[in-house]
Parts: structure tokens; C-alpha cells; sequence
């Protein structure tokens, strides 16, 4: 079970993140999630939105380059030793990880991470017997 990932390139300069965030806005589009990793010519933003095939139409429009990855969302307690719990498992399991990040919620005691691995069926089978919850695209959408 994966979630959408939007990853869009902007230029690293002053003001393109506003503008970005701007055609969001206008649009109505929540960003549930967010991580920038940046270049000296460019930027990589990867968001999680509400609404992806609405995001993607208007990012098309307005000619982000941009794509789509599955990645995957993961509720964790948020207390101390959660996330080692996660990559201990991954790690022992030969899954490699190859970035992650976290994301709010208005749900109180738990923890959200977004995890982007070779293999995401193995990795949620991994996580899954373990007893951890990955969150559905439907779920992430209505949080």
C-alpha cells in the first residue's frame, strides 16, 4: 500500500517557492507533506498533497516539470525509539532506504514518516508484521 509523491523541480532562486505555493493556494490544493532538497541550480520539492491527479493537472498547466512516485506513508507512536523501531526492521530485512521524512498531524500521540525504499511491497509486508499501520492514499487524504 503506497501513497502519492509529487517531486517538482524549481530553481533555486528567491521567490520560486512562493510562487509555487501560490498555484497551490489558488487551486485549493493542502500540502500534507513536505521536503526540499536542494542543488546550486535547482531544487527538488517533494510534497504529499490532498488531492494528486488535481495537483498534477494544475502543475501540468501552469508547466511545473514534475513526477509521481509511490512512496510509503507510515502512523508511528511519537515516543522515543519509534522510528529506530522502523529502519532497524528495514535495515535488518536487506531494504534499503533511500530517503525519508516526517509529516504533521492534528492527531495527537502519533507520529507520521513518509519512507521512500527500493522495494515497497516488501517493506510494507515487513512493517505490517511487525504491527506497524501504513496509511492508505484514502486515509492520508482525509487527515
Amino acid at each position: 500500500m503506497t501513497v502519492n509523491q509529487i517531486s517538482v523541480f524549481l530553481e533555486n532562486k528567491a521567490g520560486c517557492l512562493a510562487a509555487f505555493t501560490k498555484v497551490l493556494q489558488e487551486n485549493g490544493i493542502d500540502m500534507r507533506a513536505l521536503s526540499i532538497a536542494e542543488t546550486p541550480d535547482f531544487g527538488i520539492l517533494r510534497i504529499i498533497v490532498n488531492d494528486t491527479y488535481r495537483a498534477a493537472c494544475v502543475l501540468k498547466e501552469a508547466e511545473y516539470i514534475f513526477s509521481i512516485t509511490p512512496v510509503l506513508a507510515v502512523e508511528i507512536a511519537d515516543e522515543t525509539g519509534s522510528l529506530y523501531e522502523i529502519v532497524r526492521l528495514l535495515g535488518d530485512n536487506g531494504i534499503n532506504l533511500e530517503y525519508m521524512y516526517a509529516f504533521l498531524t492534528r492527531k495527537k500521540g502519533r507520529a507520521y514518516m513518509i519512507f521512500r525504499v527500493e522495494d515497497n511491497d516488501k517493506a510494507s509486508d515487513v512493517l505490517e508484521r511487525a504491527g506497524m499501520h501504513i496509511v492508505s492514499q484514502e486515509e492520508l487524504e482525509e487527515l
